[in-house]
């Protein structure tokens, strides 16, 4: 009788089948993790553009805030503020780590007084959970429901 070279075909339905029990274990965890690290890509965002804002607003005084993310990026306004966030934020999609970021900023008396930045996912649920929101306050809040973040929305950190 010869003997057997290699695996049998049993052998090899076994090791595939362990396999899929793994991922199958591996693949929702993973899925939180990527969820939550955009979650606080976000926040973490946020942050950037509170702190852009600030120094805009010093080298830029006679604007006061930026009316848009695409302003703090080129500083088409006031060129002293020009790369004051990185261009993916800056740009016309404004989107990053599954998460859009909108700005508007409102002008009393040609001086931009206040702005309001939102972080939204791009899905709900797979790209992120919570939308975010922060104003010249530079308060980071959230909203669970993924929509609707304002001033009445929870603190990050409360």
């Amino acid at each position: 009788m010869k003997k057997q070279k290699g695996f049998s075909l049993i052998e090899l339905l076994i090791v595939v089948a362990i396999i899929l029990i793994i991922a199958a274990i591996a693949i929702p965890n993973l899925m939180k993790a990527t969820l939550a690290a955009n979650q606080s890509g976000a926040a973490a965002t946020l942050r950037t553009i509170n702190t852009g804002e600030v120094t805009y607003s010093s080298v830029c005084a006679q604007v006061g805030y930026s009316n848009d993310l695409i302003e703090l990026n080129t500083g088409a306004i006031c060129a002293a503020g020009a790369g004051t966030i990185d261009s993916v934020i800056g740009s016309a999609t404004g989107v990053k780590s599954g998460y859009a970021f909108t700005e508007t900023g409102l002008a009393v008396d040609g001086i931009n007084t206040t702005y309001t930045t939102t972080a939204t996912p791009a899905t709900i649920g797979t790209s992120g959970q919570n939308q975010y929101c922060s104003a010249e306050d530079e308060i980071i809040r959230f909203e669970p429901t993924g929509a609707g973040c304002g001033v009445g929305s929870p603190v990050i950190g409360n």
